[in-house]
């Protein structure tokens, strides 16, 4: 075999490995996109701070901030939903497009009345939304959100460990991405623009 020949063959060879690797890369992150999105999110039916049962088709149509938390929540549930809040402020007429969800992850106290006084304190475009308890394991199941009292006594004094996470969620109710609880409300703001 000339050099020449070999040159064409070689070079033959590797266009052929680069193309099969960038195949087998590009699947495996579109089945991990699809597989992320099939794992997060889903069908619920709640009540909203109003007294109103809402299910997930009453926000179809908008993207959606996704929080779990509750009011009586000492400094992280405040500090996120703040974060949102000024995230809404920063996208102006954009913020139309984005429907906040605060879903409570402590249904005994977390009333609705409760959620209501809530309410005053944050973006007026919030739903705060609560529910049986079967109702609030079942959203919080399909949103992957960890929850527990941090003790065991049947008291009205403690505290909630619970996942801090922002999910944002397409028109149609599938997942797009997350955050986590340092984002800033700047960076909130520039991935919700960057979905439109």
């Amino acid at each position: 075999m000339s050099n020449r020949t070999f040159a064409l063959f070689f070079s033959a060879l590797a266009l052929m490995f680069i193309l099969f690797a960038g195949t087998g890369i590009w699947m495996v992150s579109q089945s991990k996109k699809a597989g992320e999105a099939s794992l997060i999110g889903g069908p619920f039916e709640l009540t909203d701070h109003t007294g109103r049962t809402v299910t997930e088709a009453d926000f179809a149509g908008t993207h959606k901030l996704v929080y779990f938390g509750y009011t009586f929540c000492p400094d992280i549930c405040p500090s996120g939903l703040t974060t949102i809040s000024t995230a809404l402020d920063l996208l102006g007429e954009h913020a139309k497009q984005v429907k906040p969800l605060f879903i409570t992850v402590d249904p005994k106290r977390d009333t609705v009345s409760a959620l209501a006084s809530y309410y005053e304190h944050f973006h007026p475009s919030f739903s705060n939304l609560t529910g049986t308890p079967e109702q609030v394991a079942l959203v919080a199941q399909a949103y992957r959100v960890f929850y527990r009292k941090t003790n065991s006594g049947d008291t009205t004094d403690y505290l909630m460990d619970h996942s801090t996470v922002t999910y944002l969620m397409a028109p149609d109710g599938e997942y797009i991405t997350h955050f986590g609880h340092d984002v800033t409300p700047e960076r909130l703001a520039a991935a919700i623009l960057n979905v439109f």
